[in-house]
């Protein structure tokens, strides 16, 4: 049995230190992450060599942690299930149910020292480019029902956006995701802590269901006789479409249930969690842009943050907003940097948005947020010290330029508790393995 003592210091949290007995023998253990996705690392992590191979590269590399994937965005799981469906076979390659990947991590991660990690895609339940997952089966009145260009969609058909997502608000939905976890802790004892993911809503013109609607007004005490335009209005005065959405009268009352929803989801899988395994470190994985990232429907702040205090957050905070946070709840925080620039001193010298926007709840603001340097300072600003922050690096974001790759790994060690890298295949596809080594050596020197 292992056992973690759990040492934060909330006026420096600048590493956390754990002891386990058994796996990692004595000294202190870094909070540097590597992600193995189970969907593009499929063919490679199909041969236990091959995992043994990417274990040790990390470890020499300098990374005491290894987060599995294993659980899709289909709903399709990596381990033999009572509840979920197997992932038996992806690309052309195919597994057989008895393939035990995340055993073959837990043993080869544990003989090198290393913690090992499980991560699940919770509210996520279909790929709309390949038309696969629980949302094109028995699960289909599940989906997210969309309220895009001003018509109320079942998700799947919407094909620009590849994540085929649930309703969160959804009890049965819920207690299937939380049955899931629970499933999967029992069956890995030895697991050193498990990531969530996907823990939110589509965005924010989902979900616009019946049910949703019944649920907010059970919430707020209000009667939305005009659903959805009350809420979220795609037509001007005169009945005309417009380009994009503003909110109606009952906005913020529903982005304060959105958020209440999954805080309450997260409460609830840390208490049951917990209750099972009571030494399991428990996390979550989402994006940094906070300013936007309600339409999420997602508060991950400490609740000694209140946003309606920031006079430009009023627009979408409720005076009760920050109830919604749920930082508290966790043991680590994985925070995505997403950006491409990489200092506060980069945003004031750009004369226009660089890189990538294309996640979901971003904006084109040229604000410090939308920097490495800027978005960590944020995070660690808006959770209060409750948790350690993580900085966690998307490899593709500098596609077509790698330059400022190892600038950002470096700037999230410095400006947070450790870096977390997305993902291990795009270090291959790109050739990337060597600057990530220099960056790692370079910050901590």
């Amino acid at each position: 049995m292992r056992r973690f003592i759990f040492i934060v210091s909330v006026a420096l949290l600048s590493f956390v230190t754990f002891s386990c007995s058994n796996c990692c023998g004595e000294g202190e253990l870094n909070h540097n992450y590597m992600w193995f996705d189970c969907e593009a690392n499929y063919r490679t992590l199909s041969e236990p060599d091959s995992i043994r191979f990417y274990l040790e590269k990390c470890k020499n590399l300098g990374f005491d942690n290894v987060v599995v994937d294993m659980k899709s965005i289909m709903g399709e799981v990596l381990y033999d299930s009572e509840i979920a469906p197997y992932m038996g076979d992806w690309e052309g390659v195919v597994r057989d149910r008895n393939y035990d990947m995340f055993g073959y991590f837990l043993e080869y991660g544990h003989e090198l020292g290393l913690r090992v990690f499980g991560s699940l895609n919770v509210f996520a339940g279909g790929h709309n480019y390949f038309d696969r997952g629980i949302i094109y089966g028995d699960k289909a009145h599940w989906q997210s029902i969309c309220y895009e260009k001003g018509q109320l969609v079942p998700i799947s058909s919407i094909k620009t956006n590849y994540n085929g997502m649930l309703n969160p608000a959804n009890p049965e939905v819920q207690q299937y995701q939380i049955d899931i976890l629970k499933e999967f802790v029992r069956k890995y004892p030895e697991m050193d802590g498990l990531i969530f993911d996907r823990v939110r809503y589509d965005g924010v013109t989902a979900d616009f269901s019946e049910l949703s609607k019944k649920l907010f007004e059970e919430y707020s005490g209000l009667t939305v006789e005009n659903f959805p335009e009350d809420i979220l209005s795609w037509y001007d005065e005169d009945g005309n479409l417009r380009e994009t959405w503003v909110p109606g009268k009952y906005g913020k009352k529903w982005i304060e249930w959105r958020a209440n929803v999954i805080h309450d989801f997260v409460v609830k899988a840390h208490e049951e969690l917990k209750a099972i395994n009571p030494e399991l470190i428990l996390g979550d994985y989402t994006g940094a842009w906070y300013p936007t990232y309600w339409q999420l429907g997602v508060n991950w702040a400490s609740k000694e943050y209140d946003p309606y205090q920031v006079p430009e957050y009023q627009a979408w905070a409720t005076e009760d907003y920050y109830k919604t946070g749920y930082a508290e709840h966790l043991d680590i925080y994985m925070t995505g940097l997403y950006y491409s620039l990489i200092t506060k001193d980069d945003v004031d010298k750009a004369t226009g948005v660089v890189g990538q926007r294309s996640e979901a709840g971003m904006d084109n603001s040229l604000t410090y947020c939308y920097s490495v340097e800027g978005g960590a300072e944020l995070a660690k600003e808006i959770t209060k010290g409750v948790v350690p922050v993580i900085g966690s690096i998307y490899v593709e974001q500098y596609i077509g330029d790698f330059t400022p790759f190892g600038p950002a790994v470096e700037q999230a060690l410095k400006s947070t508790d450790g870096v977390m890298i997305f993902d291990i295949v795009h270090l291959n596809k790109h050739h990337l393995w060597d600057v990530l080594e220099q960056a790692m050596k370079t910050a901590n020197n």
